[in-house]
């Protein structure tokens, strides 16, 4: 008898997961991206806001909540009903770094549910069109002879933009001034006026810029040369070696969201990635859509929180100037 109870309870109760997971969403989702509107972080959950809501039917709405190196969007999503509703779609930063950076977050990184990566995006060596440096070789050359004196903008203090900027320094030997922005579309407008003098950015963020003339790509920071680029090198090639940084943005719920609700957005997203059309929109911008599995991603977040916290750890990064 018991044998049988609890053969029908659990009968019952994946009758209910998978009817959970067929019925959702039956309402609006909102999906809370860290960054101003604009960049990367934002243009990419967009493309497939957009085509969730054709396949399900309900609005699918972005919203920005800027500020604080992504805990003030991270926060949000952490304190919200964990029903599918709030989603979370972000760059590394409140996945793996931010705990390293900050003192005390009102949000717990690792309790976030994975659900999907949607993209990545090599970083790339950028700068303002009148920069006296031609190539990467000239600007280490000339940054060695005015130290200090080369301002290079970031995403923000902690930001994959910031830490990748801090391995260049370190790599290449030289010393330069960080001005943080507060996303990577502020931080463009000042390297494409002249206020700045360079920046690491992902390529997403940077491409039509550098294709309209209004800064210049000197190098890609991924191991290999991108499709989008193909005539600029690598900061391996120029002899920078081993030295590597890629950004993936993912998509993610608050702790305790039902599995059958994950797999759900799991399921669409991956599948959305692999559809010609939405590749051809991401690799436009130098995204390599990627989707797989939520255990993938925590095997990624894993690897990456201890990779970007060794960086932050050297180069004795605070939140704070």
């Amino acid at each position: 008898m018991r044998t049988l109870m609890a053969c029908t309870i659990a009968l019952l109760l994946t009758g209910a997961a998978v009817a959970q997971q067929r019925t959702y969403p039956e309402k609006a989702v909102r999906v809370v991206v860290p960054f101003p509107a604009g960049g990367a972080a934002d243009v990419l959950p967009r493309i497939v806001a957009e085509r969730l809501r054709q396949i399900w039917n309900q609005p699918v709405v972005v919203e920005n909540r800027a500020g604080a190196g992504g805990n003030i969007g991270a926060s949000v999503v952490a304190a919200a009903e964990p029903d599918g509703y709030t989603l979370f779609s972000s760059p590394p930063g409140p996945f793996v770094i931010n705990d390293s950076l900050y003192k005390q977050l009102s949000y717990n990184p690792t309790e976030f549910e994975p659900i999907v990566i949607l993209a990545e995006v090599p970083s790339v060596l950028a700068v303002r069109k009148e920069f006296p440096a031609a190539t990467v070789g000239e600007l280490i050359a000339y940054a060695k002879a005015n130290p200090g004196k080369i301002n290079y903008a970031s995403q923000g203090r902690g930001t994959i933009s910031h830490l990748t900027a801090e391995m260049f320094q370190s790599t290449a030997g030289v010393k330069m001034t960080h001005v943080a922005y507060r996303g990577s579309a502020p931080a463009l407008i000042d390297l494409a006026g002249g206020v700045v003098d360079l920046i690491f950015d992902n390529l997403a963020s940077i491409h039509a810029m550098h294709n309209a003339g209004r800064v210049r790509i000197y190098a890609v920071a991924s191991p290999d040369r991108v499709a989008l680029l193909p005539d600029i090198p690598t900061l391996k090639e120029l002899g920078l070696t081993d030295f590597q940084s890629v950004t993936w943005f993912a998509i993610a719920a608050p702790a305790k969201t039902p599995a059958p609700v994950l797999n759900r957005i799991n399921e669409t997203v991956a599948a959305i990635l692999q559809e010609p059309a939405i590749a051809a929109q991401y690799q436009a911008l130098g995204a390599r859509p990627v989707g797989g599995s939520a255990a993938e991603m925590a095997k990624l977040i894993a690897a990456e929180r201890i990779r970007w916290g060794a960086v932050i750890k050297s180069a004795n990064i605070t939140a704070d100037e």
